[in-house]
């Protein structure tokens, strides 16, 4: 055995191993200010980042928990290796050959079990692959051709086939030097009468890589009729692989992810790939398990999940009925990110990659697009069903939904998703939902006889922080900053349909000032419409407006513009649709059949129109 490293190879696998590169591997970081990074802590579980990268140094150190060190260090705690196994580990990405006291180049030839996995596994993804072009892995190649995939997009992901030999794989590994028990270590092979036996026969495989890019484990997939085994069968839990916090595909999509502050999480491997291949790169999978907490705190790091409202989270299920069931199961999750959840569901049932196969990439890109918050697809999957016509159908739909409101942690949210409700139903009495749903709460959460005692404080109808309302917020900016670009549409909408009570009352000083299509100049504009506020809190708010920069994710502002349009439209057409449904409900369809029919189709109109509204704003979730 290879005797210590000299210390100037372990000091040139620093030099050139970046402390900040290596750590952004496995989470984002973020200006911090005077030289120093920030993101959230790989090393204990946080909602605000308190875990600082300091490049000049070379160091690392987190406010929180305490931990620190250089990247030799990081490297040994985030991936459990000894001091030597992590410079080897460096040392092998950045290129440095290293020399042992005893000398020679040689690294050490156990290079410790994690290495030793870690190459095995190297040298079985590589075998797979090129077994994929071999005759007998013609029927892999025929699986991916029917779902889309050309021989480019399995060498892209490393798609691989495992022969149906007992022993194919165990004699390839044995003549690159690895011995049995490594391979029955790392779940390549398992123990049978005769020896070691291959893991995987017969099968479409995936390498399952972490976030690094090293290849930790195996999917595979059954290929053959006659094979009884499981459609599809894992890697097992090993010193490398552990399926609570691996997330398939998280290697190519984690810069995408800390890019555009998203994650699709997707149900399959070959919905990943198509997903990615259709442009939406940020999509990720499980390993033969549900979503769980582990997956969560992973993909909180990737994007460093610290700001409400700006980065997204989207859950793809498939439209069917277990497909639903999943959807809700993961309401449970959704309160354990900070950012945004959203679910889509593709109604005819297709999963991303048949809906790619049947309806091309764009399709993919749409689904993910028609995403609804997770909280508004458990509530409206409550009331789906229901006749919302009558009185009777409001009221059973309202006690199905009303405890999916309840269940809602976030008291300024489940405030807020009540009121929603409320127009959602169409009762239009606010106070009457709110009830109902703190009469659930407190029967839910507090200690019997006890919570319902207390007094109910009336809160504000609105929650800075809901979507709408920052879609509001979004909509004055433009109006302050931009009002060439919204033009008589804006000024159509009247302040009420506005939920924020501010953001209403600045809409009245729009109004009052002749509207957007009126404004002059952009200091003029401002100028004015501060003439025309009724006092200074309002007059402070239109100032913040309009100096605010406005979150656009489009390089057009107009087609921003047209879409927060489209969704204040669709809100005003909401309250509209409701207002009618109350009246119909009201007549009687044959004592009044004229006023019924004119307001059916008023209706069947409205509908329409909001439709194309709905459509045309999703680029503004």
């Amino acid at each position: 055995m290879a005797g210590r490293i000299r210390n100037e190879d372990i000091a040139l696998v620093r030099e050139r191993s970046p402390i900040h590169e290596v750590v952004g591997e496995y989470l984002q970081l973020r200006n911090a200010g005077g030289g120093n990074l920030k993101g959230l802590c790989p090393f204990h579980d946080e909602k605000s980042p308190s875990f600082n990268v300091t490049p000049a140094r070379g160091l690392y150190h987190c406010f929180g928990c305490g931990a620190g060190g250089d990247v030799i260090k990081f490297v040994q705690e985030i991936d459990h290796l000894s001091f030597s196994e992590a410079v080897e580990r460096l040392a092998g990405k950045a290129g440095v050959q290293l020399r042992y006291e005893e000398g020679g180049y040689t690294p050490r030839q156990d290079g410790g079990q994690r290495a030793r996995l870690l190459a095995a596994h190297k040298a079985a993804a590589e075998y797979y692959a090129e077994q994929l072009a071999s005759p007998e892995g013609a029927i892999g190649r025929k699986f991916l051709s029917e779902r889309g995939f050309e021989n480019a997009d399995a060498a892209r992901f490393g798609v691989g086939f495992a022969p149906r030999e007992w022993e194919a794989l165990v004699r390839h590994l044995r003549g690159r030097g690895f011995a049995d028990q490594e391979m029955i270590t790392g779940g390549l092979a398992r123990e049978g009468r005769r020896g070691p036996m291959d893991r995987f026969r017969g099968r479409l495989i995936w390498p399952i890589r972490d976030l690094s890019g090293d290849v930790i484990g195996f999917g595979a997939r059954r290929l053959y009729d006659d094979d009884e085994g499981p459609k599809y069968l894992n890697t097992p839990e090993s010193p490398l692989f552990h399926k609570g916090n691996v997330l398939y595909g998280a290697d190519l999509a984690k810069k995408e992810i800390a890019r555009r502050r998203q994650a699709v999480v997707v149900e399959g491997y070959t919905d990943v790939m198509a997903c990615h291949l259709s442009g939406v790169p940020t999509a990720i999978a499980t390993c033969g398990t549900s979503f769980g907490d582990e997956h969560i705190k992973v993909l909180r790091r990737l994007l460093m999940d610290q700001d409400e409202f700006r980065g997204e989270v989207i859950f793809t299920f498939d439209g069917d009925s277990a497909g639903q069931k999943a959807a809700l199961r993961a309401f449970a999750d959704e309160q354990k990110f900070v950012t945004q959840t959203f679910v889509a569901v593709q109604p005819d049932g297709l999963d991303p990659c048949d809906l790619r196969i049947r309806h091309g990439d764009a399709a993919v890109r749409d689904l993910v697009a028609s995403r609804l918050p997770l909280f508004e697809f458990a509530v409206r999957n409550a009331i789906e069903g229901k006749n919302l016509d009558t009185a009777e159908g409001r009221l059973a739909a309202l006690d199905a939904a009303a405890p999916v409101v309840a269940g809602i942690k976030d008291r300024s949210l489940r405030q807020m998703y009540a009121v929603s409700l409320d127009r959602w139903l169409g009762i239009m009495d606010e106070q009457f939902v709110l009830r109902r749903v703190r009469e659930l709460t407190a029967r839910g959460r507090g200690r019997p006889g006890q919570a319902a005692q207390a007094p109910i404080v009336e809160r504000p109808s609105y929650d800075p922080n809901d979507p709408e309302v920052q879609r509001e917020r979004e909509l004055l900016k433009l109006a302050l900053q931009r009002p060439g670009v919204l033009g008589p549409v804006f000024d159509g909408v009247p302040a009420e349909v506005y939920i924020a009570p501010p953001h209403a009352e600045v809409r009245a000083v729009i109004a009052a000032a002749g509207g957007v299509t009126a404004a002059g100049g952009d200091a003029e504009w401002v100028a004015l419409l501060l003439e025309h506020a009724p006092n200074e809190q309002v007059k402070g708010l239109i100032t913040r407006l309009a100096v605010e920069p406005v979150h656009s994710a489009h390089e057009s502002g107009d087609r921003y513009a047209v879409e927060l349009l489209a969704r204040i439209q669709e809100r005003q057409l909401t309250r509209q649709i409701a207002d009618v449904k109350s009246k119909l409900g009201r007549l009687n369809p044959v004592e009044q059949a004229e006023e019924y029919a004119r307001l059916f189709g008023d209706l069947v109109a409205l509908e329409q129109q909001r439709r194309v509204m709905r459509e045309r704003g999703l680029g503004s979730q």
